[in-house]
């Protein structure tokens, strides 16, 4: 029997102090273990190779500053999560195991605005075709991560608002998909989730403060604090794209005028180049024709990044974030759109919080956010889930 402080407690709490720097870091190496968690080489050696002997992690040969080292990550075999990414326009779906390697990925064009029905559907159909094709039995799923394009009210679980999904109205998106797969989902919006997948493999590694901000239909902002996401009381932490820059500017969809959104999203940029460029413009080709040094798409796209910029600094006077990572199809512009974002921060944002920031393009492109969803997984699944799931049936847990 376990008691508060006694010896048993304290290892099992050491089992799941290694767990968790390894699940969230992918693979550590032990002295990087060590460093992480507080524990002495020693207590760490004992403890991987405890581990190891029940196949929660795996040991691999790796080398660490000219040295021979050895690498450990979770098992491959320990189970698997799974990723759902709902767009305005696609689905895209991950499939992945605890040592952070992607086993098999899938998008498909989604209409995601007409019905949650239907949305939910292709994601089951989707979900059950990439298990099938990793010959992964189903009972190894140990948790679903879902994103969806909106704001998650917190108390209710539902999407925060209609306005944004109005064929989701009163859908709480965890107990819809938990209900069709038969495991634990977990839900974010998927700013957070594109925040969460660049810290994780892309540009934000190495990094405790940043904010991810996506320009798509809407425009949002993943925020990492001290290495957790931000969420808000009420889930709403990140609307960047409701700060006003133009009381007099457009009426924006959230009811104000002059809104960010109202100068930067797709929808209300496009228009701008589309009696010449055609009525099919997207705003993928906008960033091609203006990397080929199309004038009209380059200015736009300059506009947009200066418009950004001023949300940023905004961002920078409050949070102090030391990354700015820029997902969506904008981030494909490069220097383009980056170089207006800078020249924004720089004017408007306090000059030693601007100093600090770095501003980057998002390395993980349309991947980021299911990515992120599979990282959510990862976060969010408790240590001790993670060691019971790779103990065989009726094994006794580790003591």
């Amino acid at each position: 029997m376990e008691t508060p402080g006694s010896q048993t407690s304290l290892h099992r709490a050491n089992l799941e102090r290694v767990v968790r720097a390894v699940r969230m870091a992918g693979s550590l190496t032990q002295a990087e273990i060590a460093r992480t968690t507080g524990l002495s080489a020693a207590t760490v050696s004992n403890i991987v190779r405890e581990l190891k002997d029940g196949g929660t992690v795996e040991v691999t040969p790796t080398s660490a500053g000219g040295r021979r080292a050895r690498s450990v990550s979770l098992s491959g075999s320990a189970g698997i999560v799974i990723g759902v990414d709902f767009g305005h326009t696609h689905l895209r779906v991950a499939v992945g195991n605890l040592a952070h390697q992607v086993l098999a990925e899938e998008a498909e064009p989604l209409d995601v605005d007409a019905s949650s029905a239907q949305g939910f559907g292709r994601a089951e159909e989707l979900v059950t075709r990439l298990i099938t094709a990793t010959g992964i039995a189903r009972d190894k799923v140990i948790g679903v991560g879902l994103g969806v394009p909106g704001p998650i009210d917190v108390e209710s679980g539902t999407l925060g608002s209609t306005a944004i999904l109005p064929g989701w109205t009163g859908i709480n998106p965890r107990e819809e998909l938990s209900g069709r797969l038969g495991v634990p989902v977990y839900v974010d919006n998927d700013a957070n989730l594109g925040a969460l997948g660049e810290l994780v493999w892309g540009s934000g590694r190495g990094v405790k403060d940043l904010a991810y901000i996506k320009v798509a239909s809407g425009v949002g902002a993943g925020l990492v604090i001290d290495g957790q996401i931000y969420r808000g009381p009420g889930g709403t932490a990140g609307e960047i794209g409701h700060i006003t820059l133009d009381e007099s500017g457009p009426v924006c969809r959230c009811g104000n005028r002059g809104c960010l959104e109202t100068f930067t999203a797709a929808r209300y940029v496009l228009p701008l180049l589309q009696s010449s460029h055609g009525a099919d413009l997207t705003m993928e080709r906008v960033v091609q024709l203006a990397r080929e040094g199309d004038p009209g798409c380059r200015r736009v796209v300059a506009d947009v990044g200066r418009h950004i910029g001023s949300g940023v600094a905004n961002l920078c006077n409050l949070l102090n974030p030391s990354r700015v990572v820029l997902g969506g199809d904008l981030a494909e512009a490069g220097e383009l759109v980056l170089g207006p974002i800078r020249d924004s921060v720089s004017r408007y944002a306090i000059p030693s919080a601007a100093r600090q920031l770095s501003v980057l393009p998002g390395a993980l492109g349309g991947r980021a956010e299911v990515l992120g969803a599979l990282a959510l997984v990862l976060s969010e699944m408790g240590d001790s889930t993670l060691l019971e799931s790779a103990l065989p049936a009726g094994a006794p847990a580790f003591t």
